[in-house]
């Protein structure tokens, strides 16, 4: 998410629809706008007949320009629950650059109480907008997905597109019917250009449809170039005519020889497409995979396995959960209560807007889920010393109108939220709380379709006919699947496959505190240099400690002391309540948080190490140098790991983009930012250092 997004400009006629300010257009028909979109979008790419021939755990994907009040897309949700297999999912992916601010969104939805029912649901999830980027919101326990896309509409499906190269942009999930909708081309002449037409036939396959209400010759033209075959239909209401078109054809994206052949590459290198089995020269793929069975194994029953096997049995999957523990959550993921939120920052910069995406989806995930795993009882990060005040007064830019995402209070205010006194002001998370790890877990794999498999400690991962075996340590196999994720943090590099990821495990401590006369009166989270929640049956969890090349897993007095002393400045009067406490007598609990250098998630297809060594070897000379081939990762094994200290916050986007990569979706995540969680990003980096 990047740079500064404005919200669309309203003017409402005397029948109270909505009109643009800024373009001089209506958003919809003002003869009967769900009609329309019911003639023009649904009936134009023959959905009722489509959805009815699905089958079950069939994906059927939508794209749209032009989100505006979100009509079409409930209108789409609406055809599907009336047509479409129970176990079919809906992705619906839409562009739109001038969003609604969320009262005009609902002012707009109240003309059709026909969808109140959906629109709540809308309206309840809505996000809030501090820059460009992907929301992924999720409805029905995954049966409806909207992806909302906060962009000009060329530059947002671009991002959709597996790379920039040429050969190999038409690698990502494709669109089964495209709803291009939008201001009128006499309007807005921006938005229809041939870049995004480009980005449309590249998204598209055999068979991808179209509508369109315009049939300016802008679009026809447009439609044309992205290898559509158009045909004029008649309109909706006084409108003479309309477009319907059809992909016949993969669209291929002409390139010169002589780029290709440039010693100084001007595309970049395309180590991040996996390559398939069949494969041996770069050129566009043509036909669809054969898809696998829905199978899968997952090595971890910590954070990133159980929301990674919960985003898979969601789409369809069969999943079997390997936990070498006999309950979940023990290791890193532990701790009684975990605290929701990520660093924010001023900087557009990759982990910052990773932080703001993975936060932003949690919130979400965690919404309808918190009476079983914790509290919403907010998050107060305090600027406790100068360095933060700096920060927190740099936020204030980006961040002023991100209310209820974040909200900036005074030291008065934030002592009325905290219901203890406080000396300083700070940044407020009021949807965020504290959430029991095992309570989430166990919650998370209550599916019919996950299996677990405790005390089972998996060993070793082989592939064999077309299978990947976790085995334990006598050889004995514990589970087979055609697709594996390896999940357990810092032990992943007891497989050979990932042994020489760059993990590296910091030891942390928490404290438990007894709820004393001024503690008990703690209503919210507070954050400094550590942090503590309001208490659970008693007790406060406070910490944590940072251990640098330190392995003793045993609470130590010392770290209790370090813990106490972070409570100190931020809560002087409460501390008073532990003033007697005699350190070795307190309890408290020791894990290790796996990271990596850039303290960033590694999440995606596990890369064949020596395989890319070879391929890729050019680039310890020349980092731009012209290596059209794909990169080389394991047949259908993956991994989800390195969250650090930001379980709760990554996790769950992190096991979305996961599930996307592995079911072929629509990623949840612009593909830079993507691409920047790779596990193989490493390994490039060390060819171009010439490692």
């Amino acid at each position: 998410m990047t740079d500064t997004i404005h919200h669309a400009q309203l003017e409402w006629d005397e029948e109270g629809q909505p009109l643009s300010s800024t373009f001089g257009d209506v958003y919809f028909s003002r003869a009967n706008g769900l009609e329309e979109t019911r003639h023009v979008f649904l009936h134009h790419n023959q959905l009722t007949e489509r959805w009815q021939q699905l089958t079950a755990g069939d994906h059927f994907t939508i794209a749209e320009t032009g989100f505006g009040s979100g009509l079409n897309f409930l209108a789409a949700w609406e055809l599907w629950l009336q047509t479409a297999p129970t176990t079919a999912q809906l992705h619906f992916v839409t562009v739109e650059k001038f969003p609604l601010a969320k009262p005009d969104l609902q002012r707009a939805l109240s003309l059709w109480p026909e969808l109140t029912e959906l629109s709540t649901q809308l309206l309840a999830a809505y996000p809030v907008f501090v820059g460009t980027g992907i929301h992924r919101l999720r409805f029905m326990d995954g049966r409806i997905t909207l992806s909302l896309i906060i962009n000009d509409a060329a530059v947002g499906f671009q991002q959709l597109l597996a790379t920039s190269h040429p050969l190999f942009a038409n690698r990502c999930a494709k669109i089964d019917a495209w709803f291009l909708d939008g201001f009128a081309p006499s309007k807005n002449p921006q938005m229809w250009s041939d870049e995004l037409f480009t980005a449309i036939g590249q998204l598209s396959k055999p068979g991808t449809t179209a509508a369109t209400f315009s049939a300016a010759g802008i679009v026809k033209q447009g439609l044309k170039l992205a290898g559509f075959s158009i045909q004029k239909v008649p309109g909706f209401g006084r409108k003479r005519e309309m477009v319907k078109a059809i992909q016949h054809e993969p669209f291929v994206l002409p390139v010169s020889d002589l780029a290709l052949a440039r010693s100084y590459s001007p595309f970049p290198v395309p180590w991040t497409i996996v390559e398939t089995l069949t494969e041996t020269i770069p050129e566009a793929i043509t036909e669809e995979q054969t898809p696998l069975p829905k199978t899968a194994l997952i090595i971890g029953g910590g954070l990133a396995g159980c929301t990674s096997a919960r985003a898979l049995a969601e789409r369809g999957w069969q999943v079997t959960l390997i936990e070498r523990h006999a309950q979940l959550a023990q290791e890193a993921s532990g701790n009684p209560q975990g605290v929701l939120y990520a660093k924010l920052s001023h900087k557009q910069e990759t982990q910052a807007e990773f932080n703001l995406s993975a936060l932003q989806f949690a919130l979400g995930f965690y919404q309808p889920r918190w009476t079983q795993i914790g509290a919403q009882c907010g998050v107060l990060q305090l600027a406790h010393s100068e360095a933060e005040q700096q920060l927190q007064q740099q936020l204030r830019e980006r961040f002023a109108q991100a209310s209820p995402l974040a909200e900036f209070v005074g030291a008065e205010q934030a002592s009325v939220i905290a219901g203890v006194p406080l000396q300083h002001a700070g940044l407020y998370f009021p949807q965020a709380g504290w959430i029991n790890p095992r309570r989430l877990c166990e919650s998370l794999v209550d599916h019919i379709a996950i299996r677990i498999l405790n005390q089972s400690e998996a060993m070793d991962l082989t592939r064999g006919e077309n299978l990947w075996q976790a085995r334990d340590a006598q050889g004995e196999l514990i589970a087979q699947a055609p697709v594996a994720v390896i999940a357990n943090a810092r032990d992943a590099k007891q497989f050979s496959y990932t042994s020489a990821l760059p993990l590296k495990a910091i030891r942390g401590q928490v404290t438990y505190l007894p709820q004393g006369k001024k503690s008990q009166a703690l209503k919210t989270v507070i954050c400094s240099e550590g942090y503590i929640a309001p208490a659970e049956q008693g007790m406060h969890c406070t910490g944590a400690t940072f251990n640098l090349n330190d392995d003793e897993r045993v609470p130590r007095a010392v770290d209790h002391q370090t813990n106490l002393d972070n409570l100190r400045v931020p809560l002087a009067d409460v501390c008073d309540d532990w003033q007697d406490l005699t350190l070795n007598e307190l309890q408290g609990r020791v894990a290790f948080r796996c990271t990596v250098p850039d303290y960033l998630p590694l999440v995606g297809p596990v890369a064949d190490d020596q395989a890319m060594r070879e391929r890729f070897a050019p680039l310890r000379k020349n980092a731009r140098a012209p290596v059209h081939l794909p990169g080389c990762y394991h047949q259908s094994l993956f991994i989800n790991i390195g969250h650090g200290s930001r379980g709760l916050a990554y996790t769950p986007l992190c096991a979305e983009l996961l599930a996307a990569q592995i079911n072929n979706e629509v990623l949840p995540l612009p593909r830079e930012l993507a691409n920047a969680l790779n596990p193989a990003r490493f390994l490039i980096r060390d060819l171009i250092k010439n490692r």
